[in-house]
């Protein structure tokens, strides 16, 4: 398993019956994880002193009920700042298990030694983004919604990264995708993290199970001669790190040659001592 363990600003404290306590900064939430289905005593002080709380409905999705939380505040990873704020569905605009994922490829980028182009697709509030134009790329980040962008903008001010050579686009990813290859542009480096489902912005479908092995197909036309990785990261429970696997190796590995290698990726639980899982990655690399 790949851990993000390089977090200061950010901690699962304790988790059991269906939740997980977590601070961000110096706020504590309480968020549903269903992968939490173990049932240990709730000791931690912490239970009770939550700055908010997330409760699932039984008729799906759920509200926020909050004790003394700021709108909006920030949180800092190895220089990088994320502005937070809990919004519907249970998020709060950043999946910090992903840090595992921006260190790896930070030091590629890094150790590159020339130029390397980034695009990153299903790109939310950016953090892949910053960590990649943090470590010396030229990103185009993609999603769907103008919101999210926005969101992104704001995370690379916050980061001293506004003058950073970052193309912000919204469109439907796939579309954007073919169009870039019509165009002839290439790329040295493509993240995705798409969602199980999704719309696009003209109300585009999105079904992971269907759509991702076909756009997996087309990133592949858009690698440059020397590429230097692809990463894939998915929530669905259905898809397991070797899918993942057998889905880089048998699309890009035939014209690319390079390594495939799939993990689940987790957060350490303070408490316990365990790791948390929270889905899969998968890493090709040249």
């Amino acid at each position: 398993m790949w851990i993000a363990d390089g977090w200061k600003d950010y901690e699962v404290i304790d988790c059991s019956k269906g939740e997980k306590l977590e601070r961000w900064g110096s706020y504590l939430l309480v968020r549903p994880d269903p992968q939490v289905i173990w049932d240990t005593p709730k000791k931690h002080k912490g239970w009770k002193r939550m700055n908010g709380h997330y409760h699932r409905s039984a008729k799906g999705g759920g509200e926020w009920e909050f004790f003394d939380l700021p709108e909006q505040w920030t949180i800092g990873y190895r220089g990088l700042t994320f502005n937070l704020k809990p919004f519907s569905f249970k998020h709060t605009g950043l999946f910090p298990e992903q840090a595992a994922n921006w260190d790896w490829f930070g030091e590629k980028i890094r150790n590159a030694g020339r130029p390397v182009k980034v695009l990153n697709l299903f790109a939310y509030t950016g953090g892949a983004t910053l960590a990649a134009a943090q470590a010396g790329a030229s990103v185009t980040h993609v999603d769907a919604s103008k919101g999210m962008v926005g969101w992104a903008k704001e995370n690379a001010r916050s980061s001293g990264l506004e003058g950073a050579p970052i193309r912000w686009i919204v469109d439907d990813c796939v579309k954007f995708v073919e169009r870039e290859i019509r165009r002839g542009n290439h790329y040295d480096a493509v993240i995705m993290d798409p969602p199980s489902y999704g719309r696009g912005p003209k109300g585009e479908i999105w079904k992971i199970e269907d759509a991702i092995h076909p756009l997996v197909r087309l990133c592949d036309g858009l690698l440059s001669d020397q590429p230097l990785f692809v990463l894939i990261n998915s929530y669905t429970t259905g898809l397991a790190p070797a899918v993942l696997t057998y889905l880089i190796g048998t699309e890009i590995c035939p014209s690319r040659g390079g390594t495939v290698r799939s993990e689940e990726i987790g957060l350490p639980v303070t408490e316990s001592g365990l790791i948390l899982p929270c889905g899969a990655s998968g890493r090709w690399e040249a």
